[in-house]
């Protein structure tokens, strides 16, 4: 009778607890959903937006993993939000200028310059831009540099010393632990693998490494010279001859206006605005102001356009928070495709490619769309590669950013074998009974034979003949022709143009004015897919049993700039069937 009495007063404390954490929780939805109520009433006179990028920053809104146990209430707010917000800014009275305070931005060059585009055509409003920071990177300063005035505090420092590609290979450390990757590949330039099976760059690689970065250099310096009105000449001498060593240099170079510290900069804000310096200035985050701005769905408009974001890596599985899942995009297609008032598809890619599988299911559903009439335009962001690419090469067109990373059309597997280590470094051995040679199949522990490796070469490049129809027919090029520009080779969106991988240079709201055109809609509203979670809806979601993104959140926090690679490694270990990859996640500065 004790331990009857004593489970049920554990059983009723359990629950009593769980009650009163989902109370938190629905008071903090709550909170939230009055919160994000707020109108551009609320936004006081004489404000001043600020914009600091040094959080994560998805395409989307929320369409983000994230560490619920925070609980956080505010919106992960997305770039192309982000982009509407200094539209709406320009002409919002109540915002007198931006002040940009990103020394170290999340972002890569082409949302970077997407970024800039939007910063330069506040400025046609006559609003003044600043930025100012203890330190800028290179690309921290590529955003700053917009600004009509640059500061750096005085014993602050700005990198200028030109752009690396660093790629860690893991080839001698497996060898050590007794692992070895069999590793299949299809394109002389898709050099994914190559850190599992080589110690340095393949000459291929590092050729397509140095003209890529080459490109995006060349575009950074021609921005930087269009912004400070150098010349491209001088700048890259600055670089080359590591002028710039600390802040007087930087103001001696012109690459920054004036050295102040941060209260001389709020001094310098209060003039502007014509404010007692005693009086706290009036600012908003451009993430607050752009939740609190939204402006009112016109659902007059019956015709629609679809917006489906894919970024992240694309994975099979039907819902994962910040990847394109095989499923789950396949059946918000087909969805999609069913719905009479959608006319169009603009597909925003940003995703470096990953299950080849997953990426034709993809590829299927779009397929059926565009045969159904709906008319599909694709928008690149910074990566569009390999699988990325497979997704998009059936649009009727495709849009890059100048420095959208695209292309890398190749496939690989990769099997590991790991008995060398059971044998030789942990004393493991297998022994087997099987009712036919190749019953057990591929096995980490036992060395995959000939037959096999015969079978998944031809696997793969099976696969990659598809991937090159699908181009091909999709481009409208021979099979050579696609094959000559593919063979996994990373290029530019610039030099995509000019291969004919991609139709134009543009961004999201081009992809959007052009798929109304062609189907000439003049009255429509567009609708935005996957559906995402605010964070607090994300917790609720994670408590009652979803636990994955809860663990990558934690990981990604406490492993700081170390979790790429520990990523990388649970992808490889999570790679089934043929990949379409690209060779790394290309992060300059």
């Amino acid at each position: 009778m004790k331990q009857f009495f004593k489970f049920m007063f554990a059983s009723c404390l359990g629950m009593a607890l769980g009650l009163g954490l989902l109370s938190l929780i629905g008071f903090g939805v709550l909170g939230s959903v009055m919160s994000s109520s707020t109108s551009d009433d609320n936004i006081k006179a004489n404000s001043i937006l600020t914009i600091n990028l040094n959080g994560v920053v998805p395409e989307k809104t929320n369409n983000a993993a994230t560490n619920p146990y925070e609980f956080e209430t505010d919106d992960i707010v997305g770039l192309m939000d982000m982009i509407k917000g200094i539209e709406r800014a320009k002409d919002d009275d109540n915002i007198k200028g931006i002040y940009i305070d990103t020394p170290v931005p999340s972002l890569n060059f082409a949302s970077l310059a997407a970024l800039r585009k939007a910063i330069e055509d506040f400025k046609e409003s006559g609003k003044f831009v600043i930025a100012y920071a203890d330190y800028y990177s290179e690309s921290g300063y590529y955003l700053a540099s917009v600004a009509d005035e640059v500061y750096l505090n005085p014993v602050g420092q700005v990198d200028f010393n030109g752009f690396v590609a660093q790629i860690p290979f893991f080839k001698e450390m497996l060898d050590k632990i007794g692992v070895k990757y069999e590793i299949f590949y299809a394109g002389d330039f898709k050099s994914a693998t190559e850190p599992y099976r080589l110690n340095k760059m393949s000459d291929n690689n590092r050729q397509q490494t140095r003209e890529y970065i080459n490109d995006v250099y060349n575009n950074y310096l021609a921005d930087l010279s269009d912004s400070r009105k150098m010349t491209v000449p001088v700048l890259r001498n600055l670089a080359n001859e590591l002028l710039i060593q600390n802040a007087e240099d930087a103001v001696q170079y012109g690459l920054v206006d004036s050295l102040m510290y941060k209260d001389m900069l709020l001094g310098n804000m209060s003039d502007r605005l014509g404010l007692d310096p005693k009086k706290t200035i009036p600012t908003i985050s451009l993430g607050k102001y752009t939740t609190s701005t939204q402006p009112k769905v016109n659902y007059k408009a019956k015709d629609k356009i679809a917006v489906i974001y894919a970024e992240g890596t694309i994975v099979g599985g039907s819902k994962k928070a910040g990847m394109v899942t095989g499923d789950g995009y396949s059946k918000m297609i087909r969805k999609i495709r069913k719905d009479k008032k959608i006319k169009a598809i603009v597909l925003r890619v940003n995703s470096p490619g990953g299950s080849g599988l997953a990426s034709e299911k993809i590829w299927r559903e779009l397929t059926l769309a565009k045969e159904a009439g709906i008319k599909i335009v694709v928008s690149m962001g910074d990566y569009a590669a390999s699988g990325g690419y497979y997704i998009a090469c059936m649009a009727d067109t495709i849009l890059a950013e100048k420095n959208t990373l695209t292309g890398s059309i190749g496939v690989f597997s990769m099997f590991p074998n790991a008995q060398k280590l059971m044998n030789d470094k942990l004393g493991v051995r297998f022994d087997t009974v099987k009712t036919s040679e190749y019953a057990l199949g591929p096995n980490v522990a036992i060395e995959l034979s000939q037959k096999e490796k015969d079978m998944m070469t031809a696997g793969t490049t099976s696969f990659y003949e598809t991937f090159l129809k699908r181009v091909s027919d999709g481009r409208g090029m021979t099979r050579d022709e696609a094959h000559a520009v593919a063979q996994g080779r990373i290029w530019t969106g610039t030099r995509a143009k000019e291969l004919g991988l991609v139709d134009a240079i543009g961004g999201l709201d081009d992809a959007i004015e052009i798929a109304a055109n062609m189907t000439g809609l003049d009255k429509f509203r567009t609708v935005e897919y996957p559906k995402t979670k605010a964070p607090l809806e994300q917790l609720i979601e994670d408590f009652t049993g979803q636990k994955t993104s809860v663990k990558q959140a934690m990981l990604k926090e406490e492993l700081g700039e170390m979790y790429p690679y520990y990523e990388r490694v649970k992808t490889l270990q999570s790679l089934q069937g043929v990949q379409a990859l690209m060779p790394f996640e290309m992060k300059l500065d």
